[in-house]
């Protein structure tokens, strides 16, 4: 991707012709010529120019919005102006529900759903609650051995554990695991694969095969009428939707499993090895969220919460949402965003913005339990998204990270051996690196 500085077609302020400012040149320039990582040029973008930023990536105008009306507009008043194209990870995901436009996206998303709201989620519960005992279990053995282990790397397998549970009804046994491995190694690739889609395919192939074996297995089970233990899963209810609607193909189930696997564990898994990387640094945030209620307690679980969702206005689980306008529109202030222009909605700079949150690199899970501690502005807070677009996982996500940490919160603490020192911004934002550590069990547990 190659940063341009100067539009030969921006938006205009409605009335007056003049366009909305850009980003200063040489800005662009130093991005260009391997100055910084796009994060950064784009934070530059909006101290210099504010929530609706102008300037160009490529041949085609494009439009940085962090403004929380603005935010609002794109995503959730106007989604049908405001419309994704080709998904960076189709390539993995093909055309699974998060890749998917127009009307092929209505009829998958109304199928799915109905399993991650209301009675959906109760059906999952179970299956949730079992992944994270078997992590506690492992923790046990680390304490009592003093073995190290990778924080990241078990996040990565509670969250895969529960997501597979959940789309077979079978636990996460050893040989799958290392097979889904090439789903996080697909997904890490993507941004340096080549343009070409025959010369990222090829590159990619041999992780491909074995995602599409695995998925294969999955779907020749559910179809055989084979439940796992804990019952049948979602596959079971895309191989039930086959019978009635033909555009539910063997591909698209795979294309739909595949995607609920990529976004069902990786953003939770980096989530929780976030969180605990800022429990480490913030180390009473842990004793002040322990100490709001007994175990299991309503006051516990809000303040576990908020543990996960400062975590997540730090490192949203989408930090960039790329978005092309189909018609001319007004956005917040007057800005006119022509048909044609392309959006990068930005939830990790609106997270990050002074004027809507206090000290904002600051870890402070208390913005999400006092009263005014956050933003009242819907468009001001949205690490899932927000609209009709938003994440279909987002209870899922927060269930599966609330119920491991009530697990593992008040037993083991991590001493970390060595940390991570940068963030990775790939499709999400990530450690770039491992975190290893050993276990301290506190006193008193």
């Amino acid at each position: 991707m190659e940063a341009e500085a100067g539009l030969a077609s921006v938006p205009r302020v409605p009335g007056t012709g003049r366009p909305v400012p850009e980003a200063e040149p040489g800005l662009v320039r130093r991005w260009r010529s391997g100055g910084g990582e796009l994060v950064e040029l784009l934070a530059q973008v909006r101290e210099r120019v504010g929530g609706v930023a102008a300037f160009r990536i490529g041949p085609a105008p494009t439009v940085l919005v962090t403004d929380p009306a603005a935010v609002q507009q794109v995503l959730a008043r106007h989604p049908e102006r405001y419309v994704k194209r080709s998904h960076r990870a189709r390539l993995l995901i093909g055309d699974g529900v998060m890749a998917a436009t127009g009307e092929a996206w209505k009829r998958q998303r109304r199928l799915l759903q109905a399993q991650f709201t209301g009675t959906g989620m109760r059906r999952y519960e179970q299956r949730i609650t079992a992944a994270a005992r078997t992590a506690a279990e492992r923790w046990d053995g680390y304490a009592r051995t003093g073995e190290t282990f990778d924080v990241g790397r078990e996040m990565h397998r509670f969250a895969l554990d529960a997501i597979w549970r959940s789309l077979t009804g079978h636990p996460l046994d050893d040989e799958t695991e290392r097979e889904l491995a090439a789903v996080e190694a697909v997904g890490a690739a993507l941004p340096t694969l080549p343009a070409d889609l025959t010369e990222a395919q090829d590159a990619v192939a041999a992780d491909l095969a074995r995602i599409d074996a695995v998925a294969r297995r999955a779907i020749e089970a559910a179809r055989s009428g084979a439940a796992g233990p804990d019952g049948p899963g979602l596959v079971h209810v895309l191989t039930d939707a086959a019978t009635e609607r033909p555009e539910y193909t063997d591909r698209l189930i795979r294309d739909e499993l595949v995607t609920l696997l990529a976004a069902g564990h990786e953003t939770t898994a980096s989530t929780l090895t976030w969180l605990y990387l800022l429990l480490d640094q913030h180390p009473a945030a842990r004793e002040q969220a322990l100490a709001t209620g007994e175990e299991g307690s309503p006051q516990r679980r809000q303040a576990v919460q908020a543990l996960v969702h400062e975590t997540l206005r730090l490192y949203p689980s989408a930090w960039l949402l790329p978005r092309h306008a189909t018609e001319t529109d007004t956005l917040a202030e007057g800005h006119t965003i022509e048909a044609g222009t392309d959006i990068l909605v930005c939830p990790y700079l609106t997270h990050r913005d002074p004027e809507l949150w206090p000290e904002p690199e600051r870890f402070d899970p208390r913005r999400f339990t006092a009263p005014d501690g956050r933003p009242a502005h819907p468009g001001a807070y949205f690490p899932f998204g927000i609209g009709p677009r938003a994440c279909l996982g987002l209870q899922f996500a927060l269930r599966e990270s609330t119920v491991l940490l009530e697990h593992l919160l008040p037993v083991h603490t991590p001493a970390f051996s060595s940390t991570p020192t940068k963030a990775k911004y790939g499709i999400t934002v990530r450690p770039d690196g491992p975190a290893p550590a050993t276990l301290v069990t506190p006193a008193g547990s």
